[in-house]
Protein backbone atom coordinates (compact mmCIF):
# COMPACT_ATOMS: atom_id res chain seq x y z
CA UNK A 1 0.00 0.00 0.00
CA UNK A 2 1.56 2.71 -1.23
CA UNK A 3 0.23 5.88 0.81
CA UNK A 4 1.94 9.26 0.29
CA UNK A 5 0.97 12.27 2.55
CA UNK A 6 -1.15 14.81 0.99
CA UNK A 7 0.94 17.82 2.71
CA UNK A 8 4.07 18.25 2.24
CA UNK A 9 6.59 20.08 4.31
CA UNK A 10 9.33 21.27 2.87
CA UNK A 11 12.45 21.14 4.75
CA UNK A 12 14.52 24.47 3.00
CA UNK A 13 15.02 27.79 5.39
CA UNK A 14 13.87 30.94 3.60
CA UNK A 15 17.24 33.03 4.34
CA UNK A 16 15.97 36.49 2.28
CA UNK A 17 14.19 37.98 5.46
CA UNK A 18 17.68 36.85 7.77
CA UNK A 19 19.97 38.95 5.25
CA UNK A 20 18.10 42.18 5.04
CA UNK A 21 18.34 42.15 8.64
CA UNK A 22 22.12 41.97 8.89
CA UNK A 23 22.22 44.24 5.94
CA UNK A 24 20.43 46.82 8.04
CA UNK A 25 22.42 46.60 11.09
CA UNK A 26 25.47 47.11 8.98
CA UNK A 27 24.11 50.04 7.66
CA UNK A 28 23.11 51.21 11.38
CA UNK A 29 26.61 50.67 12.83
CA UNK A 30 28.66 52.07 9.94
CA UNK A 31 26.47 55.27 10.09
CA UNK A 32 26.55 55.75 14.31
CA UNK A 33 30.31 54.52 14.72
CA UNK A 34 33.05 57.67 14.82
CA UNK A 35 35.24 57.46 12.31
CA UNK A 36 39.07 58.01 13.08
CA UNK A 37 41.01 59.80 10.34
CA UNK A 38 44.71 59.52 10.82
CA UNK A 39 46.82 62.50 10.52
CA UNK A 40 48.69 62.63 7.06
CA UNK A 41 51.65 63.72 8.03
CA UNK A 42 53.76 62.54 11.26
CA UNK A 43 53.95 65.31 13.81
CA UNK A 44 55.61 65.22 16.59
CA UNK A 45 53.84 67.29 19.10
CA UNK A 46 55.72 69.71 21.74
CA UNK A 47 55.65 69.36 25.54
CA UNK A 48 54.54 71.68 28.03
CA UNK A 49 54.33 72.00 31.75
CA UNK A 50 50.15 72.75 32.49
CA UNK A 51 49.57 76.13 34.13
CA UNK A 52 48.67 76.73 37.67
CA UNK A 53 45.60 76.95 38.27
CA UNK A 54 43.88 80.65 38.82
CA UNK A 55 42.86 81.37 42.58
CA UNK A 56 39.98 83.14 42.83
CA UNK A 57 39.23 84.91 46.11
CA UNK A 58 36.04 84.15 47.61
CA UNK A 59 34.59 86.63 50.30
CA UNK A 60 31.96 85.12 52.31
CA UNK A 61 28.81 87.68 53.37
CA UNK A 62 27.15 86.50 56.42
CA UNK A 63 23.64 88.49 57.58
CA UNK A 64 22.28 87.45 60.73
CA UNK A 65 18.54 88.07 61.58
CA UNK A 66 18.89 91.12 63.60
CA UNK A 67 21.09 92.32 60.31
CA UNK A 68 24.36 92.07 61.47
CA UNK A 69 27.19 91.61 58.94
CA UNK A 70 30.13 89.40 58.71
CA UNK A 71 32.50 89.67 56.14
CA UNK A 72 34.58 86.34 56.20
CA UNK A 73 33.21 86.15 59.92
CA UNK A 74 34.69 89.59 60.67
CA UNK A 75 31.90 91.56 62.38
CA UNK A 76 31.55 95.01 59.65
CA UNK A 77 28.81 97.88 59.70
CA UNK A 78 26.69 98.05 56.95
CA UNK A 79 28.12 101.96 56.41
CA UNK A 80 31.51 100.19 55.97
CA UNK A 81 30.34 97.24 54.10
CA UNK A 82 31.33 98.57 50.44
CA UNK A 83 34.35 99.63 51.47
CA UNK A 84 35.37 96.82 53.26
CA UNK A 85 34.36 94.80 49.95
CA UNK A 86 36.79 96.81 48.01
CA UNK A 87 39.87 95.74 50.08
CA UNK A 88 39.29 92.32 50.26
CA UNK A 89 38.26 92.04 46.42
CA UNK A 90 41.64 93.34 45.46
CA UNK A 91 40.95 91.75 41.73
CA UNK A 92 36.75 92.52 41.39
CA UNK A 93 36.57 91.20 37.75
CA UNK A 94 37.65 87.62 38.65
CA UNK A 95 36.23 88.10 42.15
CA UNK A 96 33.05 85.72 44.08
CA UNK A 97 30.97 87.28 46.91
CA UNK A 98 29.00 84.29 48.41
CA UNK A 99 26.06 85.15 50.45
CA UNK A 100 24.85 83.43 53.60
CA UNK A 101 21.86 84.63 55.50
CA UNK A 102 19.50 83.15 57.71
CA UNK A 103 16.53 82.42 57.04
CA UNK A 104 14.29 84.89 58.88
CA UNK A 105 16.27 88.22 57.10
CA UNK A 106 14.82 90.54 55.57
CA UNK A 107 15.30 90.03 51.85
CA UNK A 108 15.95 93.52 50.82
CA UNK A 109 19.16 93.03 53.62
CA UNK A 110 20.63 90.27 51.47
CA UNK A 111 19.56 92.23 47.90
CA UNK A 112 21.31 95.26 49.24
CA UNK A 113 24.55 93.13 49.60
CA UNK A 114 24.42 91.54 46.45
CA UNK A 115 24.08 94.89 44.66
CA UNK A 116 26.45 95.85 45.84
CA UNK A 117 29.06 93.30 45.02
CA UNK A 118 27.39 92.90 41.53
CA UNK A 119 28.59 97.39 41.46
CA UNK A 120 31.91 96.08 42.30
CA UNK A 121 31.94 93.22 39.17
CA UNK A 122 32.21 90.26 41.52
CA UNK A 123 30.42 87.14 40.92
CA UNK A 124 27.53 86.66 43.31
CA UNK A 125 25.84 83.79 44.57
CA UNK A 126 23.61 82.51 47.47
CA UNK A 127 23.95 80.04 49.74
CA UNK A 128 21.46 77.58 50.71
CA UNK A 129 20.98 74.32 52.94
CA UNK A 130 19.82 71.29 50.59
CA UNK A 131 16.25 69.51 51.75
Amino acid sequence: MGLKPENKIDPSFNMSSMTDMIFLLLVFFMLTSNFVTPSGLPITLPTSRPAPPKVVPKVYISITNDNQYFVNEVQVPYEYLEEELKTVLPNTQEGSVVITADKDAPATKVVDVASMAARLKAKVSIAAKPD
